[in-house]
């Protein structure tokens, strides 16, 4: 099909307009103790993947998907248009935490309540809003150095593509979805590779957070077994993201503030490239996500050994990277 190659060129074309958009605006993101880069960069290029993949949704609504899981669609299409506006407003003007939380819940809570409508059983329906809305702020949280959440992203979709495909027919549509995405996100990723031309900015992070979430969702509601795969393939955000967040949150501060201390933010600070530390996190993705997720996929409902497997191991090797970059930096101060 032609839709995702479609979606790459259409990103591509609105990210370079967002590049001359945002220098008219001001809409730059400026150094400092808090952020990891340091020259001024335009925000915001995350427009061109929000156009492109509303533009495709319809597309496959119309053409791909089966007639019961177009309100789920209409749903997905709806809550990404209502994430990506509320993102498109903090980067021009920051918003406080309430009104996002409410927008970003509001957009999580019409895809479950159109799930619910589709069948799924209504005591699922709170976690599925807490995971929709988590999703959404964890792949903020990780939009911070060039190139990570655009190859993280491309990756997760082309990882959901394949358990879509291996389901046939049922979540045929889903995996053009999830192309479509994937392809969008190269289109961006031109502009942000290192060095970045353009971030993402908060109106690109939350939508890519809230389709992982989407996506991963419906397949999971046509079959329960792939939410192991799916969550390997997101292992790396998930954990790095999660403990910075628990660790935050037990020292009393302000979790949703800005700050350096994910473990990709610490590696930067110790040194190393944008572009090598987003190949370490793509290495990771490659290397242990890939096999596993298939392994889990090939093992079906006891997939979660799997699982449980690689969060294990991604915990320890989160905790001894992040010593080893505490322990360079004090080394530094002395």
């Amino acid at each position: 099909m032609l839709l995702p190659p479609f979606c790459f060129l259409v990103a591509l074309a609105v990210v370079r307009a967002a590049i001359a958009y945002a220098h008219r605006r001001g809409m730059l993101d400026q150094p400092g103790q808090r952020r990891s880069h340091t020259i001024p960069t335009p925000r915001g290029g995350g427009i061109g993947i929000v156009v492109a993949v509303l533009i495709g949704l319809p597309v496959i609504a119309l053409d791909v998907v089966s007639a019961e899981h177009r309100l789920t669609l209409a749903a997905v299409w709806l809550g990404l248009a209502c994430v990506a506006l509320t993102g498109w407003w903090d980067d021009h003007r920051p918003l406080p935490i309430i009104p996002r939380l409410m927008a970003q819940t509001a957009a999580a809570g019409l895809l479950v309540l159109a799930m619910w409508t589709a069948g799924v059983p209504a005591w699922w329906l709170p976690l599925l809003l807490f995971v929709g809305v988590g999703s959404i702020n964890l792949h903020n949280f990780m939009d911070g150095i060039d190139g990570l959440l655009a190859q993280q992203a491309m990756f997760v979709m082309a990882g959901l593509a394949c358990l879509a495909l291996a389901l046939a027919q049922p979540a045929y549509g889903l995996a053009i979805a999830a192309l479509a995405v994937g392809f969008a996100t190269a289109g961006f990723w031109v502009y942000n590779r290192s060095p970045a031309r353009i971030f993402m900015g908060d109106v690109g992070s939350g939508s890519l957070g809230f389709l992982v979430f989407a996506i991963g969702a419906m397949l999971w509601q046509i079959a329960p077994a792939t939410c192991w795969p799916a969550a390997i393939l997101c292992s790396a955000f998930f954990t790095d993201a999660g403990m910075t967040l628990l660790v935050r949150i037990w020292r009393g501060r302000r979790w949703y503030s800005a700050h350096r201390e994910h473990l990709y933010q610490w590696m930067v600070r110790g040194g190393r490239s944008h572009g090598a530390v987003s190949g370490s996190y793509t290495a990771w993705n490659l290397l242990v996500c890939a096999p596993a997720a298939y392994a889990a996929w090939r093992m079906g409902a006891e997939g979660w050994m799997v699982f449980a497997v690689v969060y294990g191991v991604s915990l320890v090797v989160w905790m001894m990277l992040k010593r080893r970059c505490l322990r360079r930096a004090r080394e530094r101060k002395f």
